[in-house]
Order: C-alpha cells, then sequence, then structure tokens
C-alpha cells in the first residue's frame, strides 16, 4: 500500500491523471501558488493541481476583488510557479476581460500563458455562454477547466459573496452550465459556493473531474486559497476554509523576536558575524 501510495505521488500529473483518478474515486488535491517557494513545497507534498490563481489580486496585490488582475501579471506569477512545479498539472486563472472579447483573444491570451508562461491548462469563468469560447481554445490543444457557481469575476453583477443556486431556477442554470461546458471539451469543473447536494448531483452527472470549493465533500477534488488554508488572511474567514496553521500569529511573533534582539543588540551574535 505504502509502495503504491508513493508510486501515484511520483507520477506526473496531467489532464488525463485526472481522469483516472476520477474513474478510481480517487480525490484529487488543489491548492493556488503565486511564488516560486510555496509553489515548490505545494508540488514537493503531494499537490495533485496548482492553480496559478487570479485570487493573487487579493491575497499578493491586497485588492478588494479579483478585477484588477491583467494578464502580464498573470503571466508574471505562472512563469514564476512554473519553475518550481514538476509533478502537479499547472493551472492559471484566465483574468478579467482577457477572455470575454471574443474567441480570437481569448485564443491568444490563453497561448500567451501556455508558450510563454509554460502553464498546462487554463481556467475560465463562465457558463453556457463561454462554451463557444472554450471549445476554441480546447479545439487549439489548450486544456480548458470550466468556473462555475460563485464567479469572483462577476462579484459586481452578483452584488453579494451569497451562496450560489439555493434557489431551483439558478440551480438548473448552473446545472446545465457544468453539462454545457463538459459538452465544450473543458477537462474539468470547479464549482464554488453552491449547496453541497447541487454539486454531488454534478459530479455524479459529469464524466470529467469536478473539483470543489465551498461546495462539498461530494465533489471529486477540492481547492483552497493557500494563504487562506495556512491562517495568513485575517480580513475574512468563509466558513468552507479550514484553516490547517496559524501562520498570520506565528509570523508576527518571529518578526517582534527579530525586533527585540535587533534593539536588544543580541543579534547578531558572534556565531553569525564573518
Amino acid at each position: 500500500m505504502v509502495t503504491e501510495r508513493l508510486s501515484s505521488l511520483e507520477r506526473k500529473v496531467t489532464t488525463l491523471r485526472l481522469q483516472e483518478m476520477k474513474t478510481a474515486g480517487e480525490k484529487i488535491a488543489c491548492l493556488t501558488a503565486y511564488d516560486f517557494l510555496t509553489a515548490r513545497l505545494l508540488d514537493r507534498a503531494g499537490i495533485d493541481v496548482v492553480l496559478v490563481g487570479d485570487s493573487a489580486s487579493m491575497v499578493f496585490a491586497g485588492n478588494d476583488t479579483t478585477l484588477p488582475m491583467k494578464m502580464d501579471e498573470m503571466l508574471y506569477h505562472v512563469k514564476v510557479v512554473s519553475k518550481a512545479v514538476k509533478r502537479a498539472l499547472l493551472l492559471v486563472d484566465m483574468p478579467f476581460m482577457s477572455y470575454h472579447t471574443g474567441a480570437d483573444d481569448a485564443l491568444r491570451n490563453a497561448g500567451r500563458l501556455m508558450q510563454d508562461g509554460m502553464a498546462e491548462a487554463v481556467k475560465l469563468e463562465g457558463g453556457t455562454t463561454i462554451c463557444p469560447i472554450v471549445k476554441r481554445i480546447v479545439e487549439a490543444g489548450i486544456p480548458v477547466m470550466g468556473h462555475i457557481g460563485l464567479q469572483p469575476q462577476s462579484i459586481h453583477a452578483y452584488g453579494t459573496y451569497k451562496t450560489r443556486g439555493t434557489e431551483v431556477a439558478e440551480a438548473k442554470r448552473i446545472f446545465e452550465d457544468a453539462k454545457a461546458l463538459e459538452e465544450a471539451g473543458a477537462f474539468a469543473v470547479l464549482i464554488e459556493k453552491v449547496p453541497k447536494a447541487l454539486a454531488k448531483r454534478i459530479a455524479e452527472t459529469l464524466s470529467v473531474p469536478v473539483i470543489g470549493i465551498g461546495a462539498g465533500a461530494g465533489c471529486d477534488g477540492q481547492i483552497l486559497v493557500t494563504p487562506d488554508m495556512l491562517g495568513l488572511t485575517t480580513q475574512f474567514s468563509p466558513r468552507f476554509v479550514r484553516k490547517y496553521a496559524r501562520l498570520a500569529e506565528a509570523m508576527t511573533e518571529a518578526f517582534k523576536r527579530y525586533c527585540d534582539d535587533v534593539r536588544g543588540t543580541t543579534f547578531p551574535n558572534e556565531s553569525e558575524c564573518y
């Protein structure tokens, strides 16, 4: 059993591997990365999919939404992360307005993220309305993951971060969006902040992997924003984020101790000098 587990952790994760995992009932573990050091640790820990998310706008750049992230900024982050990721599938978000102006622009921008950024797949927010764009990108040989449910790039249209799909009509639209994305050629679908029963039904209906965030345990895999699950994000705490560490407190304490040592002339000591 241990040998089999080690073997699976050594295998390069591809879109085919993710499909195999769904078929075998193996759960898929995904997290975000925006820098080399974090990406290297995620890859070594056995994370299956590393997402260079436009969430960098909030947790890296300090913006209130994901909307300010631009193509050049996403390209920078994926270039950095690609240097560290060897085993995981390297997925990158297409930022706001990088695919909304038509299939030609979308294909061109997706190509930049793959060719210049060394990404292995791209993620787009939207359902049936973006399926022609998804199909065009997929036909060019670029793997696409869809993103439905709560779509952060549409936050101003929603006016709230509340759970999506709680009403029958919207739940039906989300379900149809998922099926349409699969038919358009998406290799996987991410579902954000929807009722667990809806997400489970979608995961059981689709033949491609369904990744959840705030969508319950019935999905084929899970993703979180890494600074959130590490306890680095202190501005808000969604109920679906389990904090596996309290790094904000630990880092603040370390910084305070450093200040005390410098001001108290105990750093550096003799062994720390040349």
